[in-house]
């Protein structure tokens, strides 16, 4: 089935730098193809327009649109993470050359943001003994990168 939605990202210049930085982090990724800006667009003839790309399989677009509009938090993309060796990867990878935020919170060196949440982390919040998810949370907030065994400690059996 051909996926309907397609995040589209905006870049000043860096659309293609950027997909091929995100397709050497995840597997199953690829470049599916590169347009060019033609003659008579904003942009110099030539130069990359957009890119269009696959991480693990959700297919994205970036586009060299110029600086007018950056990234913020209000989006951001959540990479679901198995164990710590995982959040640990994808921290690193991610992270290099951003910022590191609250809460499993990165943003990339070119201002996306980033979530990097072990599934642990969404099973504990939603258990339903409510001291038990809150303390999950409680040590998640005090947190950058997320630390699992923190947040098994905090939460207890």
């Amino acid at each position: 089935m051909q996926q309907k939605i397609t995040p589209f990202l905006w870049f000043d210049t860096q659309a293609e730098e950027a997909a091929r930085h995100y397709t050497g982090i995840f597997q199953d990724s690829r470049i599916v193809r590169v347009d060019r800006y033609p003659e008579g667009t904003p942009m110099p003839a030539g130069t990359v327009m957009t890119v269009e790309f696959e991480l693990a399989g959700q297919r994205y677009v970036a586009m060299n649109g110029g600086p007018e509009f950056t990234f913020n938090e209000a989006v951001s993309l959540s990479v679901e993470c198995e164990d710590q060796e995982e959040v640990d990867y994808f921290w690193s990878r991610l992270g290099e050359g951003g910022e590191e935020g609250p809460c499993g919170w990165l943003k990339d060196r070119y201002g996306l943001s980033w979530q990097i949440t072990p599934r642990v982390l969404m099973e504990m919040m939603a258990d339903p003994d409510p001291e038990k998810a809150g303390r999950a949370a409680q040590a998640m907030m005090g947190m950058k990168k997320i630390d699992i065994q923190g947040l098994r400690d905090a939460y207890g059996g």
